[in-house]
């Protein structure tokens, strides 16, 4: 995508709050327009405005076609997550699950604490609340000025009593 697409794009996601759903999903609908149908990065951005409006039923299937026809690099990770996320709100959380251990396998980068949080979502929604919580917290290690060692200690522990 262009700089001036990718501006365009970020100005309307900035925007969101002063639209109505209706208006704010026309608005990304009028804005992927411009590129030809079936294209991947249009299909994640419908789907992304479908998603952030509350309609996982919808955002659901248009990330599935967007990685379907390519969609790459960040985006491809973010569809991932996303629709993960949306088929664990329409209550498949075991299916969201094995979609996001896959792509835990893919790599760290900035992506990956949503990632981790999002899977402890489904765990939770799995009744595995204490592998959500160890998740949730070594997760956020990561930002604590201290005690680093001990959390990681800690959130181990959670899942490793359980096993005795």
């Amino acid at each position: 995508m262009n700089e001036a697409f990718q501006a365009r794009s970020a100005a309307l996601w900035a925007s969101i709050d002063d639209h109505s759903e209706e208006e704010f999903r026309a608005l990304i609908a009028a804005h992927v327009a411009e590129l030809p149908e079936g294209h991947p990065v249009s299909l994640f951005e419908r789907a992304c405005a479908w998603d952030s409006t509350g309609h996982s039923d919808q955002a659901a299937p248009l990330y599935r076609e967007a990685l379907k026809n390519g969609l790459d690099g960040e985006n491809r990770r973010r569809a991932i997550i996303q629709m993960s996320s949306s088929i664990r709100n329409l209550g498949r959380p075991e299916e969201a699950l094995g979609l996001l251990l896959a792509e835990a396998e893919n790599g760290a980068d900035h992506l990956s604490d949503a990632l981790t949080l999002t899977t402890a979502l489904c765990l939770a929604d799995l009744g595995r609340e204490r592998e959500a919580l160890r998740d949730v917290i070594t997760a956020m290690t990561a930002y604590l000025p201290r005690y680093q060692r001990s959390m990681r200690n800690y959130a181990r522990l959670l899942v490793e009593s359980d096993d005795e």
